[in-house]
């Protein structure tokens, strides 16, 4: 059994930062590509950035310059810094990453942290 459970969301006001972290755990022997995506109210769910196993990094144009995706292989964890948040970032995050379980490779979604940039 594999679980991705996300913390870090939380209540932030424009112009300010908020890290998110998503931590794998269970019967893992591989993690390969991990990534955040983002759903906000009424709105389709949104890819934001990914990670390879070696480091690559790519973001979506809404995002660009102002959040960083970036993984802990010793501790499982995928982290995404978020900088000069804006109130259209308002939206529940979920970390998602292919992971080797068993001899099988799948995708593993979180369960969701809620980040709502208000004043």
């Amino acid at each position: 059994q594999v679980q991705l459970v996300e913390s870090g969301g939380g209540l932030v006001q424009p112009g300010g930062s908020l890290r998110l972290s998503c931590a794998a755990s269970g019967s893992i022997s591989g993690i390969s590509g991990m990534g955040w995506y983002r759903q906000a109210p009424g709105k389709q769910c949104e890819w934001i950035a990914r990670i390879t196993s070696g480091d690559s990094t790519n973001y979506a144009d809404s995002v660009k310059g102002r959040f960083t995706i970036s993984r802990d292989n010793a501790k499982n964890t995928v982290y995404l810094q978020m900088n000069s948040l804006k109130s259209e970032d308002t939206a529940v995050y979920y970390c998602t990453g292919t992971i080797r379980s068993a001899s099988v490779w799948r995708n593993y979604w979180g369960q969701g942290t809620q980040v709502t940039v208000s004043s």
